[in-house]
């Protein structure tokens, strides 16, 4: 049959869309790398030898599949690169240092971008462990540098040369910090590192008061005037909610002070012994301020604490753990500049969930690596995270236990035996070190990788954070009670009567943020109102693809339980940020004591926070509704029904977004696509054949 020549073209077009369509079919079919095949993707022609270069994948949703390529092998000299497919930024950064402590190598990488990692050219030959610094838990992998003549740069184990510099101490019932620029001595040669500081010092002086007695601290903004006001909270204390360090009013700017005042009292009896802190929290900015260094140690001590005769004086070690990047020049980098703040939603790699903020050295005090001289003897150790995003995981590098007394807000009812300890931002761990029989003997506290997170759960990193050398024997009539000190009583109701659910909204192409009870922030909405004496449970249930840690302002929080089981014993004393692993849910309790006013919670991922993971509560009159001026209540929605449903609802799963499938629904949603364009392609050559035989 002869076709025409317009049935001719007709079948041209067939043929052609045919093979169009075909194509997009398999293009649906997932390309992933060659299982068993460390460091090979398809493509890749394996050599006889090692390669002389090699390249490090980052797949689409890295986070929760790691790197494709979990290990890459080279030769002496050759050359690494890494290609970033997914849509957030991600490092390669070595476990291993160098003689000034930094990363053998550390490469940041956009999405959609390939670089070249140029220090692993200049490695000697061996094996290096690597991670990325955003998702320490499940991104790792190994490079193999073989061949060589025993040049290169090989890893070298910390100095610890500086010893450990504790903040200043301040007493008084009534002080005057200073907040200015200073030049730290942060590393053991170089300049000094210019940062923001309380008092001229980073940290900023650790204040010591006794429970039970006002204190009214005075701050002074003295910082340049293009940093902005600042604003100043008391984690971990109950005080009035114009001293609470609101993010947007009763602000210091420039040239101004304000003073606060902690009457260190609750419901009329003294606080709780605590290990609290005190940092910026301006809002949009506190994830800024707190890099360039506004935070400091606030300590307070009960007379029950000081007839357990736990270790106390030079015993008593506080212990700040926070992570930064500096410039060759010692300087602290800039990670915020050019970048915009939003809770409407934000676009690019820095847009959440990859909102992170992460250094590459890990600073204890205010330094990096420092060694402290002990005696054989029982210590004290008050740890504390205030990174803006990483988590740690403390350890001892002899294997030694730690004995934890306390978490943030107060003593545990009993010690727990701990062999590593994981803390996130705002999380402390009180807990004691017997360096007993260990005369001339050098411990290491390290942080090591977590064991076995949940899939997309936080990780941390590997690294040594300072050195103990035991220098010297004392005596020591210290003990470690069976029995410590049993948080106040609370008579919980059974039922929750309120729900915060925390998630990630919007759209890449529109913008994403981070919601609590599917809302941003909004300084100006109370989303629950609570009757000044009363008691509340509430429920705090992660439904966002990541790890987040909760903080609740104000009162002491009792952790009721965690996934339906009672908490672990690091929960059951009083507590202020929970860590909230996705899909978690924690049960927590309080009673609303002394001070009516407008509160917050939100996520201590300071990121996190600026970006719209924040909310308010308000503490009202009883029989009132009234709150102060500015502020308005959560708009409630009538069902079909005529019930009154607000933002106490748990967020519908249709309102979320959807963020990841998992890795059956996406090859099942794949196949699909895949199989639905195979069907209409066949389905299209049959119709085609039918034409030509009836012309």
């Amino acid at each position: 049959m002869r076709l025409t020549r317009g049935r001719h073209r007709f079948a041209r077009f067939g043929v052609i869309a045919t093979a169009m369509v075909a194509a997009a079919g398999y293009s649906a079919v997932p390309q992933d790398a060659v299982a068993g095949t460390p460091g090979m993707v398809l493509g890749h022609v394996p050599m006889a030898d090692a390669p002389m270069s090699a390249t490090v994948v980052i797949p689409k949703d890295a986070q929760d599949k790691g790197y494709a390529t979990k290990v890459v092998t080279i030769s002496q000299g050759g050359t690494l690169n890494v290609v970033n497919l997914d849509s957030q930024e991600h490092t390669v950064t070595s476990d291993a240092v160098g003689a000034k402590g930094n990363p053998l190598f550390d490469k940041w990488v956009e999405p959609g971008h390939t670089e070249t990692i140029n220090q692993a050219s200049r490695l000697a030959a061996g094996t290096y462990t690597f991670h990325c610094t955003f998702h320490p838990g499940s991104m790792t992998g190994t490079l193999v540098v073989e061949g060589g003549s025993g040049g290169g740069v090989h890893p070298v184990a910390p100095h610890f040369t500086l010893p450990l510099r504790l903040p200043p101490v301040l007493t008084g019932s009534k002080l005057h910090i200073p907040i200015k620029r200073t030049a730290v001595r942060i590393f053991p040669t170089g300049p000094k590192t210019t940062m923001w500081a309380f008092g001229g010092s980073y940290p900023g002086p650790t204040i010591e008061r006794p429970a039970g007695h006002d204190t009214k601290i005075t701050f002074a903004n003295q910082l340049p005037r293009s940093s902005g006001a600042v604003t100043v909270h008391f984690h971990g204390d109950h005080h009035k909610w114009q001293d609470d360090g609101q993010p947007d009013r009763f602000l210091i700017r420039h040239g101004h002070r304000r003073t606060y005042d902690l009457p260190l009292t609750d419901h009329g009896k003294p606080e709780t012994e605590a290990t609290e802190f005190y940092h910026d929290h301006r809002m949009n900015l506190t994830a800024r301020n707190n890099w360039h260094g506004l935070q400091g140690f606030f300590l307070v001590h009960s007379k029950r604490e000081q007839a357990l005769r736990l270790p106390s004086g030079e015993y008593d070690v506080p212990l700040m753990f926070t992570d930064r990047k500096f410039t060759s020049n010692n300087q602290l980098t800039n990670p915020f500049k050019g970048r915009t703040r939003s809770m409407k939603g934000m676009t690019g790699p820095s847009a959440p969930p990859g909102d992170g903020t992460v250094g590459n050295r890990i600073l204890v005090d205010g330094e990096f690596a420092p060694h402290l001289d002990v005696a054989q003897h029982r210590y004290r150790l008050r740890l504390l995270n205030t990174s803006d995003f990483t988590s740690y995981d403390f350890a001892l590098s002899d294997g030694r236990p730690f004995i934890q007394i306390g978490a943030g807000s107060g003593l545990l009812p009993h010690p727990t035996v701990r062999q590593d300890i994981l803390l996130g931002p705002a999380e402390r761990a009180d807990v004691i070190v017997d360096f007993s029989g260990e005369l001339h003997k050098k411990v290491v506290l390290e942080s090591v990788p977590r064991t076995n997170p949940p899939p997309s759960g936080v990780g941390s990193p590997t690294a040594s954070l300072m050195q103990f050398r035991v220098t010297h024997t004392a005596s020591d009539h210290t003990k470690i009670p069976s029995s410590l000190a049993a948080p106040p009583p609370i008579h919980a109701p059974a039922k929750v009567s309120f729900t915060w659910t925390f998630a990630l909204a919007g759209t890449a192409s529109t913008g994403t943020y981070w919601t609590i009870n599917g809302k941003p922030f909004n300084p100006h909405r109370v989303e629950v109102e609570v009757p000044l004496g009363a008691t509340r449970t509430w429920a705090l249930t992660n439904n966002a693809p990541i790890t987040h840690y909760i903080h609740l302002h104000e009162e002491q929080w009792h952790t009721i339980s965690r996934d339906g089981k009672r908490p672990p014993p690091e929960e059951r004393g009083l507590v202020d940020v929970w860590r909230l692993d996705p899909g978690e849910t924690v049960v927590v309790a309080a009673k609303f004591t002394d001070y009516t006013g407008v509160f917050m919670l939100h996520c201590h991922m300071l990121d996190h926070e600026d970006d719209g993971m924040m909310a308010q509560f308000a503490v009202v009159k009883p029989h009132s509704h009234e709150l102060p001026p500015g502020y308005h209540p959560a708009q409630i929605a009538t069902t079909a029904h005529g019930a009154r449903m607000g933002a106490m609802s748990m967020t519908s799963p249709r309102s979320l977004p959807r963020l990841r499938l998992t890795g059956w629904r996406r090859g099942l949603d794949r196949f699909g696509n895949a199989l639905a364009l195979e069907l209409a392609a066949l389905g299209f050559l049959f119709g085609l054949r039918r034409y030509w035989r009836t012309v």
